[in-house]
C-alpha cells in the first residue's frame, strides 16, 4: 500500500489560542521505501485517504525511541530542548498518541520557539529515531518609540528595563505595553493606548521592538463632590487631599490631575484625618469617578463621619515598675481630650526619652511591649486599657560597627552612646544615629542600627553606617571690580589624620581616617591681593574626652595703585600708592558640657591680628599710617541639637559669645588725646554676638527654618570711642570679595538688598560711601525659610526655599530700633556636593527704600559659596 502521500490534520490548543497541528506520515519500508512523519504548527492540509499506521488513532502502534536529534538551533542548546520534550532514548511511545502532541506543547509553552516540527526520521522494525525541527523567536535587538518627545522617550528607556539580547515572548511584549501605559498614567494621561509591533530581520535572528504611543489628552478633573459631609469643614478635607485637586485658573503647585495611585493615597490620608479628629468610625461608603467629558472626570465621594470620641478612662494592666498615675502623666491624655490614635501612638513610641516606651527602653526593659485596647465603648466616650508587658532589663554585650571602609574604628565609637555593660537605651540609640549623622563623614540616610537579642538576656547593637565623600576643594573666579579678576584655591580635608603624615603608604591623597580638619585656602589677585589661610582642628584632644582644640594662621595683603596707570600700564612696573597687611594667630579650646545637658559646649579662644597701613585710608576715617594690635579673648557658650547639617529636620542651634579686649584705655589719662595712628595702635572694645536656629517638619519633606542674630560693639568707656574695627556690614549675600574686600569687619548678609548697602545713620539721614563702608556698632536680622528638598543624595544634596527676612544696620545706639527692619522675600536653591561644599543662588525683593543706594520694592539676586551662619 503506497501511503507516502497521506496526511491527517491533528488540532490541539497551545498558549491560550488555537494552534492547528497536522500530521504527516510516510512510511518507507526497509528493503526499498523510507518512511517519515511530521508534526509541526502550521495551516491544515487536506487529508488523504486511506489512513496509515502513525494516523490510525483506533489501532496506534508501540515503539521504541532509538535516535532523538534536534535541528534549528542558533542561539540554545539543543541538549536542554530534548529535556523540555520529555522525551528520552530507549522510551516506549505510542504513535499516534499523547507522547507527541506533548512533547510539541512542552515546547511551545516553554516560549523559545515560534515553530516546532517532530519529524520521524527512519523506522527499523519497532525501533523509531525521531527529529525535531524548532525555529526560535527572534531576540531584542533594540527599542524604539513613536508618537511622543525625546525626553518622555529618555524616561521610559530608565522605566522599562529589557535587556538587549533577550528572547522576545508574548509576556516581554505585554509587560512591556503594561509599564509604557502605566508610566503615562501616573502622569495623568488615563486613556494612554499603547501598540507593539515586532520588526524581524531573519538574516541575524534579531528583532527590532517597535512602541507606538498614543497618550491622548491629561484627564483632568471637573469637580469632586463630598456627600455626607456635616461636621468637618469641606475646605479642611480639600486640603488633606494634596494630590487630588479640582481644575481651576491659577493653579501651579498642584496642577489637577487624575492619577488613580495618588486617589487611592488621597483617600487614605482623608479617612486618617478624621480618625485624627475623633472620628474613628469614617469611611469612605461609596466613591464614583465617571467621565465629565473627553478630557476631564468627574469624583463623587460617600462619607459616613460616624460619631466623633473623646477619651474617658485610661488603665493599664500589667506594670509592676510604675503606677498608673506615673504612666498616666508621662503619657499625657486627659479626660475629655479627643480620642486620636495617630496621637496616641506617638505618645506611645514616637518621641524619644518623652514617650511612654522611653520610660522603659531607657532602663533597659528592651523587650518591653504595650497594646491599646479600646475596652469600652459608650456614647461617645471610650474606656482605654494599655496592656503592658515589661519584660526582663538587658544590659548591653558587643556594640558591632560595620561600613566604615576609610574612617578609624575609635573614631566612630567616641561617638556611641552605647557601650558594653551598660543598660540598653532608646534614647541613646537615637542620640548615636544623630552624633554620627553630624560627623559628616556618612551618609544619614543610610545609618543601620539593628539591636541583637542573645539567649543569656543581653543584647548585641550592630551599626551599619556608609562613607561618603567629605574633603572639599574650592576652585573659583570672579570679577573684584577695578581689582579685576580674583582666583581662589581652598582644600579642606575634614577627617584627616595627623599621626599618618609619615605613613607614605595612606597618602590618599592626605592621610585620612582620625576625625581631624585640615583647610588651606589662598586667594590672589597678582601683586594687588592675596590672602593665605590655614586651619588645623582636633575635635578630641587626649582622644578620651571631646575636648576640641583647633589652630589657625592667616595672612592677608592688600595694595592700592593708582586708578588711572591701571589702565595705561602694566600693573607688573607700577609701585603702590598705599597698602594694608593683616596677619593673625588663633589658638582655641572647646569642650562639652553635662548641664544643663550634653547638647552644651563652651569655647574658649584668644586671638592676636597686626594691623599694618601705609598711606591707605581703609576705614575712611583718616587712619592712613600706623599699626594696630589686636589681643582678643573669645568665649561661646553654644547648644546645637541639630539631626542632620545639610539638610535638618528637627533642633535647634543658639550661641551666644563675647569677645573682649583689654581695656586700655582704663590706664590712660582722661585728657588723652593723641594721634590716629596712636590712637588705634591698640586696638579696644567689647563685642556680643547672639545666634538662633530652629528646625521643624511642617508635614511630609516641608521644612520650617527660623532664624535671629543680633550683634552688638561698644567701648569700655565714654571716653573712649568705638572704633573702626570688627564692626558689622549688612546686606546682599554675606560674602567679602564683592568689589570691595572686607577686612576687619563682620559681614552679614541680608537678601534683597546690594552687598553692604544697609546702614542707618542719626537722624536717617543719607549717608556718602565712605562712611556707610566703616560699618555699624549693632545689628539684628530676622529670617524665616521654607525648605524643601529635592534629592537627600550624599554626592548632591539639593534643597529649595522661599524666604521672609528682615535687618537693619545702625551706626550709633541712639538710633537703635529692633522693629525698624528692611524687609524682603524671594526663593531660592542650594547645592551641597561634598567636594564643593554648599552652593546657593538667591533671587531677593527688598521691600523697603536705602536712602542714597536702593529704592524700594526692587529685586537682587544673590550667589553664594558655603554655609551661611548669619
Amino acid at each position: 500500500m503506497d501511503t507516502s502521500n497521506l496526511k491527517n490534520v491533528l488540532t490541539t490548543s497551545l498558549l491560550k489560542k488555537a494552534v492547528r497541528i497536522s500530521l504527516l506520515v510516510a512510511v518507507l519500508l526497509p528493503t526499498s521505501l523510507r518512511a517519515q512523519v511530521r508534526v509541526g504548527v502550521g495551516r491544515p492540509t487536506t487529508p488523504a485517504a486511506p489512513v496509515n499506521e502513525f494516523a490510525n488513532y483506533a489501532d496506534p502502534k508501540e515503539y521504541t525511541i532509538a535516535g532523538l536529534t534536534v535541528t534549528g538551533t542558533r542561539y540554545l542548546d539543543p541538549n536542554s530542548l530534548v529535556s523540555l520534550t520529555g522525551l528520552k532514548i530507549g522510551d516506549k511511545v505510542r504513535l499516534p498518541g499523547e507522547a507527541d502532541g506533548s512533547a510539541i506543547r512542552k515546547l511551545m509553552e516553554s516560549g523559545l520557539l515560534d515553530d516546532v516540527e517532530l519529524l520521524v526520521t527512519k523506522v527499523d522494525g519497532s525501533d523509531i529515531y525521531l527529529n525535531v525541527k524548532v525555529q526560535e523567536r527572534p531576540r531584542l535587538y533594540r527599542i524604539t518609540y513613536a508618537g511622543i518627545r525625546k525626553g518622555e522617550q529618555d524616561a521610559l528607556k530608565d522605566k522599562v528595563k529589557i535587556n538587549i539580547g533577550k528572547i522576545i515572548t508574548n509576556t516581554i511584549i505585554k509587560n512591556t505595553q503594561l509599564a509604557v501605559k502605566k508610566y503615562f498614567v501616573d502622569k495623568g494621561f488615563l486613556n494612554t493606548k499603547v501598540k507593539i509591533t515586532t520588526i524581524p530581520d531573519s538574516s541575524r535572528n534579531n528583532a527590532t521592538m517597535r512602541v507606538l504611543v498614543d497618550k491622548g489628552q491629561k484627564v483632568k478633573i471637573n469637580n469632586i463632590e463630598f456627600v455626607g459631609r456635616e461636621e468637618v469643614p469641606e475646605s479642611k478635607i480639600r486640603m488633606k487631599m494634596k494630590s487630588t485637586k479640582e481644575q481651576r485658573f491659577g493653579r501651579l503647585f498642584t496642577p489637577s490631575k487624575f492619577i488613580p495611585k495618588k486617589y487611592e493615597e488621597d483617600k487614605q490620608k482623608l479617612i486618617e484625618y478624621y480618625n485624627k479628629l475623633g472620628y474613628r468610625d469614617a469611611v469612605i461608603e461609596d466613591d464614583t469617578v465617571f467621565a465629565h467629558n473627553d478630557r476631564s472626570i468627574n469624583i463623587r465621594m460617600q462619607i459616613d463621619e460616624g460619631q466623633k470620641y473623646y477619651y474617658r478612662n485610661v488603665t493599664f494592666e500589667g506594670n509592676y515598675l510604675y503606677t498608673d498615675d506615673r504612666l498616666r502623666e508621662i503619657l499625657g491624655v486627659k479626660k475629655g481630650d479627643v480620642y486620636n490614635p495617630e496621637d496616641l501612638e506617638k505618645r506611645m513610641n514616637g518621641n524619644p526619652g518623652q514617650d511612654l516606651s522611653s520610660v522603659y527602653m531607657d532602663d533597659g526593659y528592651l523587650y518591653y511591649s504595650a497594646t491599646p485596647i479600646e475596652k469600652t465603648i459608650e456614647g461617645d466616650s471610650i474606656d482605654l486599657e494599655i496592656r503592658i508587658f515589661e519584660g526582663k532589663q538587658a544590659t548591653i554585650n558587643r556594640v558591632i560597627l560595620n561600613g566604615n571602609t576609610k574612617t578609624s574604628d575609635h573614631v566612630v565609637m567616641r561617638q556611641i552612646r552605647t557601650l558594653p555593660g551598660q543598660k540598653f537605651s532608646k534614647t541613646n540609640i537615637i542620640r548615636t544615629q544623630r552624633e554620627l549623622a553630624t560627623l559628616g563623614y556618612f551618609d544619614p540616610e543610610k545609618i543601620g542600627i539593628n539591636p541583637v537579642p542573645q539567649p543569656d538576656g543581653t543584647v548585641d547593637i550592630e551599626y551599619t553606617v556608609e562613607e561618603k565623600p567629605n574633603d572639599q576643594i574650592e576652585l573659583s573666579g570672579g570679577w573684584g571690580g577695578f581689582i579685576g579678576f580674583v582666583g581662589t584655591l581652598g582644600l579642606s580635608f575634614n577627617n584627616f589624620s595627623a599621626k599618618n603624615i609619615t605613613n607614605l603608604n595612606a597618602w590618599r591623597p592626605l592621610p585620612a581616617g582620625d576625625g581631624q580638619r585640615l583647610a588651606i585656602r589662598f586667594q590672589a589677585n597678582g601683586r594687588q591681593f592675596q590672602t593665605y589661610s590655614a586651619t588645623f582642628t582636633e575635635p578630641w584632644l587626649g582622644g578620651r574626652k571631646p575636648n576640641a582644640f583647633s589652630l589657625s594662621w592667616s595672612h592677608t595683603v592688600f595694595r592700592s595703585f593708582n586708578q588711572l596707570d591701571l589702565f595705561t600700564r602694566s600693573i607688573r612696573g607700577l609701585q603702590p600708592i598705599g597698602s594694608y597687611t593683616n596677619t593673625a594667630f588663633t589658638l582655641g579650646l572647646g569642650r562639652q558640657l553635662k548641664v544643663p545637658d550634653d547638647y552644651f559646649t563652651l569655647s574658649n579662644s584668644i586671638s592676636y591680628q597686626r594691623y599694618n597701613l601705609t598711606n591707605l585710608d581703609l576705614f575712611f576715617n583718616g587712619y592712613r599710617d600706623g599699626i594696630s594690635n589686636n589681643f582678643t579673648f573669645n568665649t561661646t557658650l553654644a547648644r546645637n541639637s541639630i539631626d542632620n547639617p545639610q539638610f535638618p529636620r528637627g533642633g535647634s542651634s543658639f550661641s551666644l559669645s563675647t569677645s573682649l579686649t583689654p581695656p586700655y584705655s582704663v590706664f590712660r589719662p582722661k585728657d588723652y588725646k593723641p594721634a590716629a595712628e596712636d590712637r588705634f595702635k591698640w586696638v579696644e572694645y567689647h563685642k556680643w554676638m547672639f545666634d538662633a536656629s530652629w528646625f521643624q517638619t511642617v508635614f511630609g519633606k516641608l521644612v520650617l527654618n527660623a532664624r535671629a542674630h543680633m550683634g552688638f560693639l561698644g567701648s569700655y568707656n565714654a571716653r573712649t570711642e568705638i572704633g573702626p574695627f570688627e564692626r558689622f556690614v549688612l546686606g546682599g549675600s554675606g560674602l567679602a570679595g564683592q568689589g570691595t574686600f572686607a577686612l576687619a569687619q563682620d559681614i552679614i548678609g541680608l537678601r534683597g538688598y546690594q552687598d553692604r548697602s544697609v546702614y542707618t545713620a542719626d537722624n536717617n539721614r543719607v549717608v556718602d560711601f565712605n562712611q556707610r563702608s566703616q560699618g555699624g556698632v549693632v545689628y539684628n536680622k530676622y529670617v524665616m525659610e521654607l525648605r524643601y528638598p529635592v534629592s537627600l543624595n550624599p554626592s548632591a544634596t539639593i534643597f529649595v526655599l522661599g524666604f521672609l527676612e528682615g535687618g537693619n544696620n545702625w551706626g550709633s545706639y541712639r538710633q537703635y530700633n529692633p522693629f525698624d527692619i528692611k524687609r524682603s522675600a524671594g526663593m531660592g536653591a542650594r547645592i551641597f556636593m561634598p567636594a564643593f561644599g554648599l552652593i546657593g543662588i538667591d533671587y531677593g525683593w527688598g521691600f523697603d527704600e536705602i536712602p542714597g543706594v536702593q529704592k524700594k520694592n526692587t529685586g537682587q539676586f544673590h550667589f553664594t559659596i558655603g554655609q551661611q551662619f548669619r
